[in-house]
């Protein structure tokens, strides 16, 4: 469905004084096309008036005298033939228009020799697909006409092909992916590997269109993003597919940028996501901004099984139930969030079975963020441990109506290692860093809307959300707070998107301690719902109903304490 654009209040403007600028220059080339003779006659005008002036001023003053008897007897004569006066205008004007024609070299037809040659070496390397010996006129032959084949081209400053149409035959079977899979490799490699190129196929008028992405910005830091509750913007992207944008503070200005939107929520066709991407591609950064962006009206829980203490900068902050580094950790955590998808299913349900709207503690949504699980799985297929991606079919699968949301970022190679439950359920998918357009079709279901590179910078990849398109993605840059390689603009705009702290970092790092002294599980933050006075009272009539379905005693009792992260973890806090 198509998003209302936003209000013109919150955006720069910058759109709207471009737009403008752009019909002022639209008008001027026409008003100038119309009125073309006239400018001509009148610059012919001052360019003889001028010339008339320099003469006078280059005549000796003892000459003046003649000169001026000499110009009055002409005008007289003139004046009294018949027809004069309209044959001297005549004259005039044709003086004038002679001398006010447009005296610049013209600009050569065709591009540049070194720019032909680029475009014929591709045309007769798109001979053996676009042409069949039984052919009577091929549009392509070895030593044909290149520019009947490509109607329209352009170059960059460094000759470089930018924009391209291309005719090919009718019965080039531009249907078959396998057939446009070749062309458009072939077009990429004789343009340059080093960019990324947007194919569209006309299929009624047998034309392709070639066109030079631009590279996406990668230095848009993370930041408040003008959204309502249950979108959240995982990156940006180019404004071919998207018609909506957002308003973002770009460096020291501020500009209007194309944005992927995950909508989630009861209403969402694709409630819960997976990103994949090699190490280094920004997989968790991109679970940093979504957490930070989650927190604004709901809880997250986040499972780290890289335990390199990523997301150190949210343990104990408002609204963060838990930031689980270890395998039994982060078991318990995931119980707790089956047993609390369950509880909210159940308090939803009696809610619209009474006929009344769903209880404030189900209406806020739950979060639950898993970096690399499949570490976990194998800890514990080594330990002879149920696999904690079994406790994730419940999240999963019931989490929509519940106001759950699981989002899972792993490794690339690690696909086949994630759960049924979790290939099964994540209808949107993002993958970052470079790959294969096989490894991206295998992921994402559909092909990527541009070629492919090999070097491409952190962040960037694609999306997929539900049944769309795929956008080119370029995650914003929220990068570990804590780390000493990140800049002070970047940890700043982090820091400042935190939430207060409920739990001091001494204290946390103190019980933390204490904890691994005594073998035993420190308490974290709880993982527990208050229920309101309403649910309370509800719960009460309902067990003098005996009709009715009770509540599992196991779904209403509080989570357990959960264990708080390791002690580097606790003292990378406190720092």
């Amino acid at each position: 469905m198509a998003r209302r654009p936003l209000p013109r209040i919150l955006s720069h403007g910058g759109a709207q004084l471009a737009r403008s600028r752009e019909l002022a220059r639209t008008a001027a080339d026409s008003a100038t096309d119309v009125l073309h003779p006239l400018i001509t006659i009148t610059r012919g005008l001052r360019r003889l008036a001028s010339a008339g002036r320099r003469r006078w001023a280059e005549t000796p003053k003892d000459r003046r005298g003649p000169l001026l008897f000499l110009a009055a007897s002409v005008v007289l004569v003139v004046a009294l033939m018949p027809y004069g006066p309209l044959l001297a205008v005549i004259t005039v004007m044709a003086a004038a228009a002679w001398q006010g024609r447009d005296r610049r070299p013209k600009a050569p037809q065709g591009p540049d020799p070194s720019r032909s040659q680029r475009l014929k070496s591709l045309y007769e390397a798109l001979v053996p697909y676009f042409s069949t010996p039984d052919d009577p006129e091929p549009l392509y032959s070895h030593g044909g006409a290149w520019d009947k084949a490509f109607p329209e081209y352009e170059f960059d400053g460094g000759g470089r092909i930018t924009h391209l149409v291309i005719s090919y035959p009718a019965y080039f079977p531009d249907g078959e992916p396998e057939s446009r899979a070749r062309i458009e490799h072939l077009l990429a490699a004789k343009s340059g590997r080093d960019r990324e190129y947007h194919f569209a196929w006309d299929e009624e008028g047998n034309l392709l269109t070639l066109r030079a992405l631009a590279p996406l910005p990668v230095d848009i830091a993370a930041q408040r993003f003008v959204t309502s509750p249950g979108e959240t913007v995982l990156g940006f992207t180019d404004p071919i597919r998207v018609q909506r944008t957002l308003p973002l503070t770009y460096g020291e200005e501020r500009c209007d940028v194309p944005p992927v939107v995950w909508r989630t929520g009861i209403r969402s066709t694709a409630p819960h996501l997976l990103a994949l991407g090699q190490p280094g591609s920004g997989t968790s950064t991109l679970l940093r901004s979504i957490a930070l962006q989650a927190l604004q009206h709901g809880d997250v829980m986040i499972i780290d099984g890289g335990g390199t203490g990523e997301y150190a900068c949210l343990t104990g902050r408002e609204g963060v139930l838990a930031v689980e580094c270890g395998p039994a950790g982060a078991a318990e955590s995931l119980k707790w969030a089956a047993r609390e998808t369950e509880r909210r299913l159940i308090a939803v349900n009696r809610a619209h079975q009474a006929g009344d709207p769903p209880p404030e503690d189900t209406r806020r949504p739950l979060w639950i963020l898993l970096d690399r699980p499949t570490v976990f799985t194998h800890l514990a297929a080594a330990d002879g441990r149920p696999d904690p991606q079994a406790l994730l079919h419940m999240p999963l699968r019931h989490g929509r109506p519940a106001n759950v949301t699981v989002v899972v970022a792993d490794q690339l190679d690690s696909l086949e290692t994630l759960s049924e439950a979790v290939r099964q359920h994540t209808r949107a998918r993002v993958v970052l860093g470079p790959a294969t357009a096989e490894q991206l079709e295998s992921v994402l279901g559909a092909p990527p809307p541009s070629t492919p590179v090999d070097q491409i910078p952190a962040g960037r990849g694609y999306a997929l959300l539900g049944t769309g398109p795929v956008h080119r993605l370029q995650v914003p840059a929220t990068p570990n707070p804590y780390d000493d390689a990140t800049s002070e603009a970047l940890r700043q705009a982090v820091l400042e998107l935190l939430p207060p702290r409920t739990t001091p970092a001494d204290e946390e790092a103190h019980q933390a301690a204490a904890a691994q002294e005594a073998d035993t599980p420190a308490p974290a933050v709880r993982l527990e719902k208050v229920p309101s006075d309403r649910t309370q009272a509800r719960d009460a009539q309902d067990t003098t109903d005996s009709d009715e379905p009770k509540v599992p005693a196991e779904a209403l009792a509080a989570g357990p304490a959960t264990q708080q992260p390791t002690r580097e973890g606790a003292v990378a806090e406190s720092s």
